[in-house]
């Protein structure tokens, strides 16, 4: 079986395949200072409650945006599952060419989350992810990553008003009945809503037409569900978009070294 591992800044997504099929997923927060033990106790406890034999697992795909964490989560891996991890980089194959005048600079997980697009949804595509950052990736109809948009996301502009303002509360972010809010709380949800709905439908439009052809729009992340009811041009949901980006570059290289 196959652990994928995606850490990005605010959360860690975790998921067991067997062959193609997802058999569990997790999310958790991600943390700095966890110590190798800390990581590895995690591993078991997740495993153990979702019913997966770790001594099962065989490989580990791993993508990560917080280069500070990758020694420790590494060595957890090492020591806990008996594997040697696969990091997702420079030097990895993943199919996809990349047309970034820099490819080093490309975050992991976005790289993947092409792999996946291309893979489930085909070409020309967006790939939208609504994480601790809202990033928008651009594929061409030959399966080229093109390039992209990022932007704050959600939590990040709560807490900018939270914390750059000094009558604002911090609030939870729900979707509001009325883009006219009657509280504070609402105005600042009515905000947040809606001012991204209509940042996702601006920049997929302006992205589809520097693209050319209709496009397929896919988003992922944790509120991606909330934000794609009103935003008619996303296509689909895909919420483990990035695991099973990660499975087939695991895959890729796999063949490759066989």
């Amino acid at each position: 079986m196959l652990l994928v591992v995606n850490i990005n800044n605010t959360n860690t997504s975790l998921g067991v395949y067997d062959g193609e099929r997802l058999v569990k997923d997790w999310r958790v927060a991600t943390v700095a200072s966890r110590t190798v033990d800390e990581i590895g106790l995690l591993f078991c406890n997740l495993m153990a409650l979702g019913g997966v034999d770790r001594e099962q697992i065989d490989g580990v795909a791993a993508a990560s945006v917080v280069p500070p964490v990758v020694p420790t989560w590494e060595e957890a891996i090492r020591r806990y599952l008996a594997v040697e991890p696969l990091w997702v980089g420079p030097g990895v194959k993943t199919g996809v060419p990349i047309r970034y005048e820099n490819p080093k600079e490309v975050g992991a997980d976005r790289i993947v989350n092409a792999v996946a697009t291309i893979a489930r949804w085909g070409t020309p595509a967006i790939a939208i992810d609504f994480g601790t950052a809202t990033t928008f990736d651009a594929i061409s109809a030959q399966g080229e990553y093109l390039g992209g948009a990022i932007c704050p996301g959600l939590g990040i502009a709560a807490d900018a008003l939270f914390s750059r303002t000094a009558k604002l509360p911090r609030v939870e972010f729900l979707r509001p009945e009325k883009v006219i809010g009657k509280t504070t709380v609402a105005s600042i949800q009515a905000g947040l809503m809606y001012g991204t709905v209509g940042q996702v439908r601006e920049i997929t439009r302006r992205m589809a037409g520097e693209i050319g052809g209709r496009p397929k729009v896919i988003a992922t992340g944790g509120l991606a569900p909330v934000i794609a009811g009103d935003v008619p041009e996303i296509d689909a949901v895909d919420p483990h978009l990035t695991l099973e980006g990660l499975r087939l570059v695991w895959e890729r290289n796999a063949r490759d070294a066989e």
